[in-house]
């Protein structure tokens, strides 16, 4: 199945990721603690908490920061207790927008959030006003030159639900959240390691901006991932340079 293209904007986001890593390290601590809370501390029963670990693990986290924030998750050390929520809104051209928190504050953080909406150009919706468009799914993405008929056999052999290839060569593979770790580790064995391998919201339609929409919206995107108590950001926005 063909798509358009979207590496180059992928690589862009990699980048910036990596970029942030302080951050992502405190972000992955926060998912390590809470996953493990909700579903107990064996990776190898709780999904979730596995999808976590080989995050962390992508992130060159320590494994004692790992472990502290599994005792932690699991009442053998004590912490923050932090919650999940979600807030939904819009960007420029009413662009969807969600926004995943971890937090200690609800106030704090709905006050923080609806600040950067309104002040980048946004605005925040109501629950449900943008999550139908998206649908929750792990994915893997693979460079161009990737052999695409070997990988769609190996992903579709492993479980996945669909393989797309966009405009530039770059390879989509599409799964259940929960058996991304399993999938993924299939396609290593044969040979395939994906540039980047998440649990995410993936947009059923995208938006793309250039110029000064581009940047208007980029700053809005920014503005909510620098924020502490947030975790992903998903957007159905191709932000093109």
């Amino acid at each position: 199945m063909a798509g358009h293209s979207k590496w180059a904007n992928i690589k862009h986001k990699k980048a910036a990721t990596d970029a942030k890593r302080g951050k992502i390290w405190t972000r992955l601590i926060k998912e390590i603690t809470v996953a493990a809370r909700m579903g107990g501390e064996d990776v190898n029963s709780n999904p979730r908490l596995r999808l976590a670990v080989e995050k962390a693990a992508d992130a060159n986290m320590p494994k004692e920061n790992v472990s502290r924030a599994i005792q932690r998750g699991a009442g053998t050390l004590e912490g923050a207790n932090y919650e999940e929520v979600r807030y939904e809104g819009y960007g420029i051209g009413g662009a969807a927008i969600i926004v995943d928190c971890m937090t200690d504050n609800r106030v704090r953080t709905v006050a923080e959030v609806r600040h950067a909406f309104n002040k980048f150009g946004g605005n925040m919706g109501t629950e449900g006003s943008v999550a139908f468009l998206f649908t929750h799914c792990g994915q893997m993405l693979f460079a161009p030159g990737t052999n695409e008929d070997a990988l769609m056999e190996a992903a579709l052999e492993a479980g996945a639900d669909d393989v797309i290839t966009d405009d530039e060569g770059g390879i989509e593979v599409i799964c259940a959240p929960f058996s991304l770790s399993d999938i993924r580790s299939a396609l290593e064995a044969a040979g395939f390691k994906p540039e980047v391998a998440e649990v995410t919201m993936k947009p059923g339609t995208e938006t793309a901006f250039s110029g000064d929409d581009a940047i208007k919206m980029q700053k809005l995107i920014d503005a909510l991932e620098n924020l502490d108590d947030v975790q992903e950001v998903y957007t159905n926005a191709i932000i093109e340079d």
